[in-house]
């Protein structure tokens, strides 16, 4: 019965920013863990970052730290990841994902958006 929605894809140029946002309907966003994942052509679904229910812990992947930011406003049910210097390696499907715990496991989130599209060019 959770839905997510994301939006903010679009086009950049290497060294530019986007910004995504994720809303989740429903009463119990804030019980949900939430993460970012991403999927490039010919790959698998691979982890970006995700942060706790409270808000209080996040973790990246190692090919996005100190570049993207993943935050949460519980009370406007909404995540978002903030990518900074985007790369041409960034390029590929985003997708939102509500888990019970944090993890960076595709495997275990239960609820998944449609995916917005993010392409970095050179």
């Amino acid at each position: 019965q959770v839905q997510l929605v994301e939006s903010g894809g679009g086009l950049a140029q290497a060294g530019g920013s986007l910004r995504l946002s994720c809303a989740v309907s429903g009463r119990t966003f804030s019980n949900y863990a939430m993460g970012w994942f991403r999927q490039a052509p010919g790959k698998e679904r691979e982890f970006v970052a995700c942060i706790s229910a409270s808000g209080g812990s996040t973790y990246y992947a190692s090919a996005v730290k100190g570049r993207f930011t993943i935050s949460r406003d519980n009370a406007q049910n909404t995540v978002y990841l903030q990518m900074n210097n985007l790369k041409p390696d960034d390029t590929g499907v985003y997708y939102c994902a509500a888990a019970d715990y944090t993890t960076r496991f595709v495997d275990e989130y239960h609820y998944w958006g449609q995916g917005t599209q993010v392409t970095a060019s050179s």
